[in-house]
């Protein structure tokens, strides 16, 4: 009896805020679309491939592709000369017709249709080299130049439709068997600066010149899988790389006095290195804490002063990859240092020309070690023996086991601080895709935040590790600025035109604004979810547990959503959907404060509230005796029967309730009767819902951070009230005070 009139009680305080959230009059029936109901419309349905808990099933399957090629750079020309022999087998349940290999090279020819893919207009303003390029330069006639495809000696029927090779079968490859053919082919290699591209060549015409960066330089075999069966969606250009894992053993002949690094172990190191060279190798494999310098400033600017016509061949064996890069020239700097993950080692190496100094051999390789810690640290021991940024100009490019990045000085040796933070961001974000898709192998071709949105997280993690580890790199306010995952950097975005947006969850081709949508929103996303949502010890157990469920394994976004809430159990349904799926925006904002009193005369509010129920003249109904009323504090009703400061004195009928039905010892234990009421009421102009962070600041200075749940919204997508009940006055009420939302419009929180 005594608690069921205590909820009388109480639940009169509140009554007006409930009825009008839990009982909304619709004149119309309505499927549903509450923001918080299961996404089981958008999502595949589990199977025995990847299992309702995101983790894959007992019948997950991957084909693999195993590559041994002989690879030739010819520096004079800027050609590159291979033949390959694939290896593809068949892990699927599956008879496979023909295989499709991919020739990315193919987006380079004069006549692809990827130059023509967006429309074209008119700025009023022009420069000059866009009109010389454009209109008067002649476009550079790239492509692979498929000398032949065979098998055993004898030709192989193919197909070349763009970027994709349907090569013929005599019969078809059963479910366990393994296909063998071979591919001798060439290409003319990109002038990178001045045709663009993910590699080719830089030139150093004062020199007579060249540093090498080459990849997508093979013909490549496609992904096939339970998802789309064989992936050959074209290259376009902005949605990358789909690639099975395999195992390559490649032979890079290039000029003797180059400098080569490559995807995998190198296996004749004492042939292609000096003795010094081998002598500061032995030692960097004993450096743990700072890098040794394999091949010196002093070295490399003596070697590029002259050429040589003898060659030399660098033989590398990489195992478990999804692909191979490699670089060459013989302006390059080598440094390496040691790493410790888990209970193995790792090389940290850097290879960057004069150019890149003295910016890199300060700080190249120490990023590259940092990445390897913190993201271990976050997901699984890194398991390749090592980790190599190269230096280029103009460049962010990522493949198994070594990465191409930007960050170059002016020429008189003098760079800015963006210089530095963006040279470090590059190498961190690049080194870390060896996690993200090189290991945790999602579909890049199809899905572009997979891969650079969660590593662009993780970036931002291992940036601010960095900060603590080097405070010299702290900002004048103390923060490493990272230029992505602080969720205010996000607002402008955010709050952009509709008509330019696209939801995180589309192909890379349909996306306006790449960096944001991709790299920028996912990142910011996942950071949120980490501190505001679930909380670091959730987030990160989750966060692991998808890591290391899908390392060397191909997943998909149905993988990753259900694994994060399978490992935490949080519904995050509302969160995928308004983040992922859509293009709605944060905007949370406070619309009314009412303060109360307690009386016992009946009030105008209470005779309404009644008369829903068909109650008229509540004053004289028995039944209705003893029930305590709220007045707003500033009314004519509270100064006639509230007048007074203290609750306690203006409701005869609480202190008699308390009396009746209260022992003194256990009166005693209650908490003191507030002092003072008040309603809140917030309202949600934006479209995503998002957890209420409200610090409320009291007349003595005193502050108090309150986050009540994002399921405050589920019943009411439009605004929601919060009573309380305080021993002292609040005098400021300000909605989200850390930024964590990115909330798009903040005049509206306070």
């Amino acid at each position: 009896m005594i608690k069921r009139n205590l909820l009388l009680l109480l639940g009169l305080l509140v009554s007006f805020n409930f009825y009008a959230q839990e009982q909304p009059q619709k004149e119309e029936g309505h499927t549903n679309q509450n923001k918080f109901r299961q996404l089981y419309q958008e999502f595949s349905t589990p199977n025995q491939y990847r299992t309702a808990s995101g983790a894959p099933g007992p019948a997950y399957y991957q084909n693999t592709a195993d590559y041994k090629m002989d690879i030739r750079l010819d520096e004079n020309t800027k050609e590159i000369f291979g033949e390959e022999t694939i290896t593809y087998t068949n892990n699927s349940p599956d008879d496979l017709e023909y295989l499709w290999v991919q020739l990315d090279q193919n987006i380079r020819k004069k006549d692809s249709p990827a130059k023509d893919k967006n429309g074209s207009g008119f700025n009023p303003v022009l420069r000059p080299s866009s009109i010389v390029s454009e209109y008067m330069d002649e476009p550079f006639d790239g492509g692979f130049n498929i000398e032949n495809v065979s098998k055993d000696g004898k030709p192989l029927p193919y197909s070349i439709n763009q970027t994709m090779m349907r090569v013929e079968m005599s019969e078809n490859l059963a479910p366990g068997e393994s296909f063998t053919f071979d591919i001798k082919w060439n290409y003319k290699i990109n002038n990178r600066l001045k045709d663009g591209g993910r590699s080719g060549y830089e030139n150093f015409e004062e020199e007579d010149n060249a540093m090498f960066i080459i990849a997508q330089f093979f013909p490549r075999m496609a992904v096939y899988n339970d998802v789309e069966g064989w992936q050959n969606y074209q290259f376009w250009g902005s949605g990358e790389f789909a690639l099975p894992f395999g195992n390559y053993e490649v032979n890079i002949t290039v000029p003797a006095d180059h400098i080569v690094e490559a995807t995998g172990k190198l296996q004749n190191r004492k042939k292609v290195y000096s003795k010094q060279m081998m002598q500061r190798y032995e030692k960097a494999l004993k450096s743990f804490d700072k890098p040794v310098v394999i091949v010196t400033e002093e070295e490399a600017r003596e070697n590029e002063k002259t050429k040589t016509k003898n060659t030399k061949t660098w033989t590398y064996k990489a195992e478990n990859v999804r692909d191979f890069a490699f670089t060459s020239s013989r302006k390059y700097i080598l440094d390496m240092m040691n790493v410790k993950v888990g209970s193995k080692t790792a090389m940290a190496v850097s290879v960057y020309p004069k150019e890149g100094n003295p910016l890199w051999e300060e700080w190249s390789t120490k990023a590259v070690a940092e990445t390897l810690k913190t993201y271990s640290k976050h997901t699984f021991d890194y398991p390749y023996h090592k980790a190599v940024s190269v230096h280029g100009k103009s460049i962010g490019m990522e493949y198994p086991m070594i990465c191409f990045n930007f960050g170059r000085p002016n020429e008189d040796g003098s760079y800015s601080d963006e210089t530095r933070y963006r040279m470090l961001g590059v190498i961190i974000h690049e080194v870390g895709h060896n996690f993200f898709p090189m290991i945790v192998n999602s579909d890049e071709r199809q899905w572009g935040w997979m891969d650079e949105g969660i590593n662009s997280f993780v970036e931002f993690l291992t940036e601010q590790q960095m900060g603590k580890d080097y405070p010299e790199l702290l900002n004048d306010n103390n923060v490493y600025p990272s230029r992505r995952g602080f969720p205010f950097k996000i607002v402008d975005y955010m709050k952009g035109s509709q008509d330019f947006m696209t939801p995180i969850m589309s192909n890379p081709e349909q996306v306006y604004q790449l960096g944001n949508n991709a790299y920028g929103k996912p990142a910011t996303a996942l950071n949120i979810l980490r501190e505001t949502v679930m909380g670091p010890e959730k987030f990160d157990y989750a966060f692991k547990t998808y890591a290391q469920r899908w390392m060397f394994k191909h997943p998909t976004p149905e993988d990753f959503f259900r694994t994060m809430e399978d490992a935490s159990a949080i519904d995050l349904d509302w969160f995928w959907r308004g983040w992922f799926y859509t293009t709605d925006y944060v905007d949370i904002g406070i619309k009314d404060v009412k303060t109360y009193k307690l009386t016992d005369k009946i009030t105008k509010e209470g005779k309404e509230y009644f008369a829903q129920f068909g109650i008229t003249e509540p004053e004289n109904n028995p039944k209705l005796k003893g029930l305590v009323y709220v007045v707003p504090a500033d009314s004519e009703e509270a100064k006639a029967s509230a007048s007074s400061e203290d609750n306690l004195k203006n409701s005869q009928n609480l202190k008699t309730f308390l009396m009746d039905n209260f022992t003194a010892e256990e009166r005693r234990n209650l908490k003191e009767l507030p002092k003072y009421f008040y309603e809140i009421t917030f309202n949600k102009p934006g479209g995503l819902v998002m957890p209420v962070i409200v610090e409320y600041t009291y007349e003595d200075g005193s502050k108090e951070l309150k986050k009540y749940p994002v399921q405050v919204w589920r019943k009411n997508d439009n605004q929601i009230s919060k009573t309380i009940g305080s021993q002292k006055k609040i005098t400021n009420i300000q909605l989200d005070p850390n930024l964590e939302t990115a909330d798009i419009d903040v005049s509206n929180n306070s």
